[in-house]
Order: structure tokens, then sequence, then C-alpha cells
């Protein structure tokens, strides 16, 4: 499975991380590509951190285990950085994808060594801007496709507006605002090699 893309994501309970990576898998899913999306379970509260995964790949998927490598790690909340070792295990030529406003010379440090590509989104002022309350999931979840290129940005889109109609039927208004939230943190992405 030379194809495999793996993705691991750190949040905390409340931030939407296991829902953006099922949004993830579904987006991917619809392209064709063989997926896998699921969170790790713990105590199961309220800001308590938690960890979710993706597996993408052209071929069938025959591992069913945590991902100990990923290609890339998605860190929903910045306070994470101090308290769990989001870099464990992530591949030099992959990225860390984080929701800060901290600049590399802040993040570094903080980062066990990890010597690869990292990516900042400030995707509190997106989902302010855009949504008019603090959901960092859409955000985020636009920064890994941008970042892991696992499917093209309009096809993206294209399968988010289709999802978030379905998934916001009842509640239309905020269609809208997630859908400018994607658009905007498309572009937001800071990317440092």
């Amino acid at each position: 499975m030379s194809n495999l893309i793996e993705i691991r994501w750190h949040g905390r309970g409340g931030q939407g991380a296991k829902t953006a990576s099922l949004l993830l898998a579904d987006a991917t899913f619809n392209t064709g590509k063989y997926i896998q999306g699921f969170p790790e379970y713990g105590p199961e509260r309220k800001g308590a951190p938690i960890t979710a995964y993706n597996r993408i790949s052209d071929t069938p998927i025959t591992i069913h285990s945590n991902i100990y490598e990923p290609d890339y790690v998605v860190v929903v909340d910045d306070t994470l950085l101090e308290s769990v070792d989001v870099t464990k295990g992530l591949k030099k030529e992959g990225a860390i994808i984080i929701n800060t406003k901290k600049g590399i010379d802040e993040l570094r440090p903080l980062l066990k060594g990890y010597e690869g590509k990292v990516c900042t989104i400030d995707a509190r002022k997106v989902s302010i801007e855009t949504i008019g309350s603090y959901f960092p999931n859409t955000p985020m979840l636009a920064a890994v496709v941008k970042v892991s290129k696992v499917m093209d940005e309009q096809v993206f889109l294209d399968d988010m507006v289709g999802s978030f109609k379905h998934k916001f039927a009842k509640k239309p208004e905020v269609i809208d605002g997630n859908i400018k939230a994607i658009e905007m943190a498309l572009k937001e992405v800071n990317i440092y090699e």
C-alpha cells in the first residue's frame, strides 16, 4: 500500500476533531478512495484530549489498528503541544498542521525535535469571521485537504456543500458560514518548510 496516507488528529472533546475526521473520510470516499475514519475512545468528556484517525488509499485497506507513524498530524488545540507528544511517529516527509496564532519560532521548541513541514492556521479567526462562533473543525478540515492534497480542493468544496446541506437541513442558516469557513481556510494556511 505505497499510496496509503495516514492522518492522526489531536483535539479536545467538543472541538469536532472526530467529526472532521469522519467528514474527511466521507469526502475522500466520494472520490473513489478506500477510507477509514475512526476515533480512539478514552474518557469522553468535554475538554479532554481525544485522538481520531484517517487512512486513505487507492487500494483496499487491510490494516485495522491505530496509526503510529502518520504522514500528517492535525492539532486542533495548540495547548495540546505542551501535554501530548503530538509528533510521536510523525514522518519527516509529512507535515504537522496546527490551529494556532503562534509563529514558527514559538512552535519549533514544542515539537520535540520534529524537523519536517509545519503548517499553521488560525482556525479561531476563520470560524468566528465566517460562522460567527468558534468551531475549529471546519477550518482544520480544509487545512488538511490543502496540505495533504488527498483530493482536489474544488472537488472537496463541492462535496462539503452537499454534505452540509444534508447535515444542516434543519438549520440552513449555518451552511453558508461553513462553506465560507472552508473557502477562507484554504487560503489562510501558512506552510513552513
